[in-house]
């Protein structure tokens, strides 16, 4: 922390721009577009000045109470003398020293807001939020009125990732002051982040109502949409922004994914080049352009990209980790091992670039390496509990179930916010027919995530498995309760009912819904053809399950389906090819599946 030995305030009144507050890092799509945290802070700090207790304010000074309650001259002078103390060792990076002399400064002055506020930051910085969260509460507590300490205390929940505390820390100070636009906008990253994107679009409607050219706030609308799949306000959204600041990286990052997720390869080729234009030595744009320049099967000008970031590196260097990134998605899975091998040998500490090249090795049906570098993955790694759901399904794989269970359940010791582990595990018991704790450990998951819709919709399909039909709806309403337009939860149901004969109507309803939603989905064009299959309306039914057979050709139960429907209209030769097809597909009741052959045979003769 570089700081001025001459100012010994200078440490209490600017603390590090970094330590005002973390924002908002959205689930990521398959593309990663980048959240661009240090972006958005380095906008927020001189769009709304410095942090509580920073030195444009000092409000702390005219509100102490100290000042206005008689207080022991002598207790005063100390207090002063341990404060001043206090300050030069901060100054000097001294902050355990610095603690020390700020809570005997306390001793002698404990009802002072300044000093606990000063306390509040120091231990901030020190990354001590609990203790820091006491003294900023003890600020409020003094002056409920004061602004500068709420905000203070918002923003140590914000750091610790108390992301409840600070929403309602935010509120709060939304509530006594309606104007304080910064904690709007961090009270939004927060509810992003928390996908209430209801709640955020309406703060950001505020905070773009008070200034239009809030380049921040166009941005976070455009990742409102982006996550919503609403690609045209967000593409709307996105070049406002742009309009505001042209060279804005995460919005332009954003935009290129947004373009490749609806596949319009030739606009996000433009994005990136373009960004590159801004940021030539930026090897992740240069990695995704190149990658989308593969899509368009302009392999001459990909390779030309991938030439530049060879001259930028020598074999073996970190720099090199994207190129064995490329290879691998392009699955030139040789190329790419022989990349990340050079890395990881140079630098076994590099976490992503081994995680890559277990995946290689997975990739190529080496699972003895795979294995290898997974387990060699470090907790502390971002990609630790990654690495570890790979070894659970490698050694699934390889039918050891309880080794995978242990190691999943031992992932979850660890991280045990993380629904895809209690998924995964549940998926192992599901297939061991083993429902019962399956869903004992869905709900351990349910309890760390109460509004997962993902784990809700798993419960649903196990209750389904376990014949507890009635259960299993019901369960998929909850699903839609939280997320209306859960295309699965709408399919499930739909296709329920249909499967059932019951409520037709309704089922026809839900499978359009969610055919709407995902319409290329061979699940639910089947679901509707079975819809139709029911009602008696068999050309349509015939029309949609051949559809379904076309989108999944391996699908057994679907080849069963059509076979029905052709059936019914009497088309015997062909009903029997879908029949032969589902049996030398696995069907799951191959018994049923060589009767209806029988059957159908018979009749042909």
């Amino acid at each position: 922390m570089e700081t001025s030995s001459g100012n010994s305030r200078l440490f209490f009144g600017d603390i590090a721009a970094k330590a005002c507050g973390a924002v908002t890092s959205l689930t990521s799509n398959i593309f990663q577009p980048r959240p661009a945290a240090a972006f958005i802070l380095f906008l927020l700090i001189p769009l709304f000045g410095s942090c509580a207790g920073g030195p444009g304010k000092q409000q702390g000074v005219i509100h102490d109470k100290a000042a206005v309650r008689p207080v022991d001259r002598d207790k005063l002078q100390t207090a002063y003398a341990e404060f001043t103390r206090a300050s030069l060792d901060a100054a000097e990076g001294n902050f355990e020293e610095a603690r020390s002399h700020l809570e005997r400064a306390l001793e002698h002055n404990p009802e002072s807001v300044y000093l606990h506020r000063e306390m509040a930051v120091l231990q901030r910085e020190m990354k001590e939020y609990g203790n820091a969260a006491e003294h900023a509460r003890k600020c409020i507590e003094l002056v409920p009125g004061d602004i500068d300490c709420r905000v203070l205390l918002a923003e140590i929940f914000t750091l610790s990732r108390d992301d409840e505390s600070a929403k309602k820390a935010y509120e709060e100070i939304l509530a006594l002051d309606p104007a304080n636009h910064r904690s709007r906008l961090f009270l939004v990253a927060i509810l992003i982040r928390e996908k209430e994107y209801r709640n955020a679009h309406e703060h950001l409607e505020k905070l773009i109502e008070h200034d239009p050219k809030l380049v921040i706030a166009h941005y976070y609308l455009g990742r409102i949409h982006l996550e919503s799949k609403n690609f045209r306000d967000a593409e709307k959204s996105y070049n406002e922004a742009l309009k505001l600041n042209k060279v804005m990286e995460p919005a332009l990052f954003d935009l290129g994914s947004m373009y490749q997720m609806e596949k319009k390869y030739d606009q996000a080729v433009e994005v990136y080049e373009r960004l590159l234009s801004y940021y030539p030595t930026n090897t992740i744009i240069r990695e995704r352009l190149i990658n989308v320049l593969f899509s368009l099967g302009q392999e001459e000008k990909a390779r030309k990209h991938m030439k530049e970031i060879e001259k930028g590196s020598k074999p073996g260097d970190p720099g090199r980790q994207a190129l064995g990134l490329i290879y691998l998605r392009q699955g030139k899975v040789d190329e790419s091992i022989a990349e990340l091998e050079l890395i990881v040998s140079a630098f076994p500490q590099d976490q992503k670039s081994r995680y890559y090249l277990a995946t290689a090795y997975e990739e190529k049906g080496d699972l003895e390496k795979a294995l290898h570098h997974f387990e060699q993955m470090q907790t502390q790694s971002e990609l630790y509990i990654n690495a570890r759901i790979h070894v659970a399904y490698i050694m699934e794989s390889q039918e050891k179930h309880e080794e995978a269970l242990r190691v999943l359940k031992d992932a979850i010791s660890i991280q045990k916010e993380k629904p895809e582990l209690y998924l995964m595990s549940a998926s192992i018991l599901e297939g061991q027919k083993q429902y019962d704790k399956a869903l004992e450990v869905l709900n351990a998951g349910l309890n760390e995530a109460p509004d997962n819709t993902e784990i809700l919709f798993k419960i649903a399909v196990v209750l389904d498995k376990a014949g507890k039909k009635e259960e299993c709806v019901a369960q998929m309403g909850k699903v839609l309760e939280l997320d209306p337009d859960h295309a699965d939860a709408l399919n499930y149901i739909g296709y329920t009912y249909a499967e059932q004969g019951i409520k037709l109507d309704e089922a026809k309803h839900l499978v359009e819904k969610a055919l709407a939603i995902k319409p290329d989905s061979g699940y639910i064009v089947d679901s509707l053809g079975w819809v139709y299959y029911q009602q008696g309306k068999f050309e349509d039914a015939i029309r949609h399950l051949q559809r379904a057979v076309n989108l999944l050709p391996n699908d057994p139960t679907i080849a069963e389906h059509l076979g029905d429907a052709y059936f019914m209209k009497k088309q015997y030769s062909k009903c029997r090819e879908m029949y032969e097809k589902a049996n030398s597909l696995n069907h799951p009741e191959p018994e049923k599946i060589k009767k209806k052959i029988e059957k159908v045979q018979h009749l042909l003769k």
